[in-house]
């Protein structure tokens, strides 16, 4: 679908690099301020007065809510105006940082309502600002320019993930306290539409096709009550009780809705998510994978909450942990495109995994004493990163290179969704895992003989295990989906009728 960009406008107005830091500050609202809860959560938790579960279930609302509307807000941006999304998206982000920055102690609901609904509207602003940004530095630049306007853009999300969790423990240890990460994130978002004003709106050429077709509103419906409900089953659990009466419900409610989802988006044309895309192998195999690397990101609330409670360490302490993972993602996300150069996508894609699932099987030998455990855990984020590194970008190419011209536009909408909504259900599972696991008998852990050191907390330690092993089977079942649906070699017609291109940034962030 073209761009419907006004050729007086395009001529008498220019992006400069302010415009693409005001881009920047708008991506990395998201990735940097709104995923510190990853690191922060459970050191404030207690000083809300908010259940631990409530509080997993505060981390992962944001990447939820951020991958159920990134596709309607992605097309509601090609229609009206790639501008007005962006800025709706900053205006939410600045709706939701103060909610949380302004959320009470201990006020029972009304602290839990502030608490939730600030991140349910940052997850919000996130899907408005990611596709409208992406499509407007791919509107306003070209070559070189755009490749290097993309690469900012990366720096603001893959940055901004690397170094949340050693950001919010800075502040949060300091004496300005956690909440002043969010009062900093909104004065970044009142520079952010400072720097970009005066953008010339964008929006895609009216398609007669799509317009012919109602907006799938049932389709979506359904897909927003099922990802909740479980979403709630799964955080909730431990409370609520896996077989009582309420997660019955909550898992009949999923099943009920999925089937009537599925009904719906393969009997209708202009379906809300269009799963035809999902009979290309290559697709399918980047986007499982997608979602099952991201869902990773279980690991980081799991090992860092877990030297929180059981060392003792504050955030910023257990933030530095993830030091060599913020370093090695951003220096090896440029190794990973070269690699796709020259072994095509399903190699590095495979290494990359591979190189994942060892760190993350590091950061599980919770067994180990603290001394130990802080050497292995540092050394297996770092693995963590350059694994993501090599990962990234070769996943997006066979994503996004397989599919026809005319459902590109689709299929990345489905692609960064499938990042989001692994983010969220992977931190959903692994926090209940942790959680539930602590249930276990500590005198039978301790009959085992594994868990060095004290053992007063073995049942603690335990939980983490459980928590983080289940990140190591994740990126298990993604490197056995790229094995399966990922050609080891571009087709040979692909390779000689491919345009040169720029591929979008990686999603996953």
């Amino acid at each position: 679908m073209a761009t419907q960009v006004p050729a007086s406008i395009k001529a008498d107005w220019k992006p400069n690099d302010k415009w693409l830091l005001g881009i920047v500050l708008a991506v990395i609202n998201f990735w940097l301020f709104a995923q510190t809860l990853l690191n922060v959560i459970p050191g404030i938790q207690g000083e809300l007065g908010v259940e631990r579960t409530l509080g997993n279930l505060a981390v992962s609302l944001t990447s939820l809510f951020s991958g159920i509307f990134i596709v309607v807000a992605g097309g509601l941006a090609d229609r009206i105006g790639r501008v007005k999304i962006m800025y709706a998206g900053i205006y939410l982000s600045i709706l939701g940082s103060l909610l949380i920055a302004l959320t009470p102690e201990n006020l029972g609901w009304v602290t839990d309502a502030m608490l939730l609904g600030g991140r349910i509207v940052q997850g919000l602003s996130a899907a408005c600002i990611m596709p409208s940004t992406m499509a407007l530095v791919k509107t306003y630049y070209e070559g070189k320019d755009r490749q290097r306007a993309l690469s900012f853009w990366s720096i603001g999300s893959w940055g901004g993930s690397g170094f949340c969790s050693l950001f919010g423990g800075l502040m949060a240890s300091s004496f300005l306290g956690w909440r002043s990460i969010f009062w900093i994130s909104i004065v970044l978002s009142v520079l952010a539409l400072f720097l970009l004003r005066g953008t010339p709106e964008s929006r895609a050429d009216a398609d007669p096709q799509a317009a012919a077709h109602h907006f799938d509103w049932a389709g979506l419906i359904c897909f927003i009550i099922m990802l909740v409900a479980i979403n709630i089953y799964i955080s909730q659990g431990p409370i609520i009780g896996w077989v009582s009466w309420t997660g019955i419900v909550l898992v009949a409610l999923f099943v009920v809705f999925l089937l009537v989802f599925l009904q719906i988006e393969t009997s209708r044309s202009g379906a809300f998510v269009d799963l035809k895309l999902f009979r290309n192998g290559t697709f399918t195999g980047a986007t499982l994978s997608n979602f099952m690397l991201n869902g990773a990101a279980g690991t980081l609330i799991v090992s860092l909450g877990l030297v929180q409670i059981a060392a003792g360490m504050n955030s910023l302490q257990s933030g530095l942990l993830t030091l060599g993972y913020l370093i090695a993602i951003l220096a090896t996300i440029r190794v990973g495109e070269k690699l796709l150069q020259r072994f095509g996508p399903k190699k590095p894609m495979i290494w990359g995994s591979i190189i994942t699932a060892v760190g993350i099987l590091m950061c599980s030998m919770t067994f180990l004493l603290i001394g130990q455990y802080i050497v292995v855990s540092f050394i297996g984020f770092t693995l963590f990163g350059i694994g993501l590194g090599f990962y990234a970008t070769p996943s997006t190419d066979a994503a996004l290179s397989n599919v026809p011209q005319a459902q590109v536009g689709a299929a990345a909408g489905i692609y960064k969704m499938a990042s989001s909504l692994g983010n969220a259900i992977g931190v959903a599972i692994s926090a209940a895992l942790f959680v539930a696991a602590q249930a276990v008998d500590p005198q039978l852990i301790q009959s085992w003989g594994i868990f060095l050191g004290r053992q007063d907390n073995v049942a603690l330690r335990f939980g983490g295990a459980v928590g983080l092993l289940f990140n190591v089977f994740m990126v298990l079942i993604a490197i056995a989906s790229i094995i399966v649906a990922v050609p080891a070699h571009r087709p040979k017609e692909e390779e000689e009728a491919k345009p040169e291109i720029v591929a979008p940034p990686p999603i996953g962030n």
